[in-house]
């Protein structure tokens, strides 16, 4: 299943993997913001949020390494890329 599909489902939840300031700065409603310098001391918050977690970031580039990540400690989740795709397919299932 795609991003735009688990989104359109309501499944998951969308992770901003961006610092709290950018966070502030915009962010996706009802997203979460964990910090990808906070996942290793974060790891059992993440893993008891609803997965599948949708990874979002700036452009994608932390939003994939946090993916990485977390799909090595045995979390579902996936890249959703830049907070404003995200958005944008959220914004499409309202």
């Amino acid at each position: 299943m795609n991003i735009k599909q688990m989104i359109a489902d309501k499944q998951g939840t969308i992770v901003d993997v961006r610092t709290p300031g950018e966070f502030m700065g915009g962010n996706v409603a009802n997203s979460i913001n964990i910090p990808l310098q906070e996942l290793e001391e974060r790891i059992d918050e993440l893993k008891n949020l609803p997965q599948p977690l949708i990874l979002c970031c700036a452009s994608g580039g932390r939003s994939a390494q946090a993916t990485y990540y977390l799909s090595q400690r045995g979390i579902d989740c996936h890249n959703g890329g830049s907070w404003l795709d995200v958005n944008d397919y959220k914004t499409q299932t309202i």
